[in-house]
């Protein structure tokens, strides 16, 4: 671990405008630690070590569901988890620049998930990635593992389910953020010979594992939200909410991104 002197130091360098390679070359430290202190300059600290609610001897959950739920619908659209040579894993969600709400909902989910850890935010071309570094997300999120989560199997823990069950709308709600829109669809139609434009919102999600899609549709009918799924080419990869009473729904329970 290096110290903020160090930290420093690195940055300055950078800062007078040498490379990230060159910097690392002189430094002996790695571009991607040089990268992340642009974004987190102090040391982690040792209280990333903090316990786990599901490494306990009997299991918990998280001591904020509601949040957790959340995070977890955004894991499972746009997050990954990676592992790190020196053992410790890290959550990183992709969000667009378009929607800083939502990213400072990301960062505030993930930091309420880990309270002892520190959320970082790093900047890439038209996105932000909210990043926390923890030995326990593959506990968090079981689902973690090899390849992509469309070339894999997706399922719930049933300790997740229960949190599902019992948060229903924060799950949609992360789905919605990651993968999904709220859209104003038109259409137009002659009444009484007069060409007349109809505009209605509607929601979308777009997601190319069957389990994932299964998930976000069990969901719905669990809430009584009616939804129809659109084929893009021939594949099924879109859910669509378009019904005016379910559409009403999601605008109370979920809205558009922001």
């Amino acid at each position: 671990m290096y110290d903020s002197g160090t930290r420093k130091r690195a940055l300055a360098l950078v800062a007078q405008g040498r490379s990230l390679n060159s910097v690392s070359r002189e430094t002996g430290i790695s571009r991607a630690a040089i990268r992340s202190w642009q974004t987190r300059i102090e040391p982690l600290g040792w209280s990333r070590a903090a316990s786990c609610p599901r490494c306990q001897k009997v299991p918990e959950p998280p001591s904020d569901p509601a949040a957790y739920t959340y995070l977890l619908g955004l894991y499972l659209g746009d997050g990954c988890i990676s592992h790190l040579r020196r053992g410790t894993y890290f959550l990183r969600i992709t969000c667009a620049n378009d929607w800083p709400g939502l990213i400072d909902a990301c960062a505030e989910a993930m930091q309420t998930v880990r309270p002892a850890n520190k959320v970082f935010r790093v900047q890439r071309q038209g996105c932000q990635n909210v990043t926390c570094y923890s030995n326990h997300w593959p506990c968090l999120f079981p689902q973690h593992g090899p390849g992509k989560k469309h070339d894999r199997e997706i399922a719930l823990a049933p300790w997740q389910q229960e949190l599902v069950n019992a948060h229903p709308w924060e799950f949609v709600r992360g789905l919605i953020h990651s993968d999904g829109c709220r859209i104003t669809n038109w259409t137009e139609k002659t009444v009484g010979g007069v060409r007349k434009r109809y505009e209605y919102p509607r929601y979308f999600f777009t997601n190319k594992s069957d389990d994932i899609r299964k998930l976000y549709t069990d969901t719905l009918d669990a809430l009584g939200v009616e939804w129809s799924s659109l084929a893009r080419g021939v594949n099924p990869f879109n859910i669509s909410v378009a019904r005016k009473a379910s559409v009403a729904l999601m605008d109370k329970h979920v809205g558009p991104k922001y």
